[in-house]
């Protein structure tokens, strides 16, 4: 795996690559983390396709601006780094918040985009709450890998209180079941058989509200399925791929 580090309207941006023989994919990190949990994940796709994994700006290895960045502003720093990067019409996969940014980005760079993975879309807007995510999250948390915890723990470090605080609060008020009717590509919605933040019903929603979508559920894992099972995913991904880009 290597790493590569481009200048985005004005912000280093850290991309962690893998490459493989397929397409490219363009992994996107979830809320207050970096690509650290996806980098597993990159490891077991970039044995078939281009795979990539970026920090967004503020987290990991990337600039962090002055003011935390909007859900809008790091979708467009995302866009502009497909673009600079010279990747035609890539895959994006979003991890929890960051398939937030990845529909933000298909239905307003819908030319920048062959197709979306949304790997525990959040956030269900039956749950639209601080207090009910936060209750999702604990008990979400049992099923995790515990060595998921360290990562989390220097990610939160490295973007400091308020950066992440500032990007929960992006993902409660984005509307993304507004935008997802929007999006006019195929779109594969994965969820964890037991990911609490992602309820069954709402990720059946979810995937009826987009114009292509389709649901995958992986048995026996929870929210964070690129990293608990990513050969697992990679193999769905890979699947997926193959069927929409022939």
């Amino acid at each position: 795996m290597n790493r590569r580090d481009l200048v985005v309207d004005g912000l280093t941006v850290a991309g962690h690559r893998r490459r493989g023989p397929g397409g490219a994919v363009v992994c996107v990190h979830g809320a207050g983390v970096s690509s650290r949990e996806l980098l597993p994940f990159v490891d077991a796709l970039g044995e078939r396709h281009d795979t990539w994994a970026l920090d967004l700006p503020g987290f990991g290895a990337s600039a962090k601006p002055s003011r935390p960045l909007t859900l809008p502003a790091l979708a467009d720093v995302v866009a502009a780094w497909v673009t600079e990067a010279g990747l035609e019409r890539p895959c994006l996969l979003g991890g929890s918040f960051g398939c937030q940014v990845v529909v933000d980005i298909a239905v307003r760079h819908p030319e920048l985009v062959s197709a979306l993975v949304l790997a525990g879309p959040t956030v269900d807007p039956h749950s639209r709450s601080p207090v009910r995510l936060a209750g999702q999250w604990l008990r979400n948390s049992v099923r995790e890998d515990p060595r998921m915890v360290p990562l989390n723990v220097a990610d939160y470090r490295d973007a400091g209180l308020r950066r992440v605080l500032a990007t929960f609060g992006e993902s409660i008020r984005d509307r993304i079941e507004d935008k997802l009717p929007l999006v006019t590509v195929p779109t594969l919605v994965v969820r964890g058989e037991y990911d609490r933040l992602v309820p069954q019903p709402w990720a059946e929603e979810a995937t009826r509200l987009l114009p292509r979508g389709r649901l995958v559920i992986m048995e026996g894992l929870p929210h964070m399925t690129p990293y608990r099972d990513p050969r697992g995913l990679a193999r769905i991904v890979t699947d997926f791929l193959a069927e929409v880009r022939t």
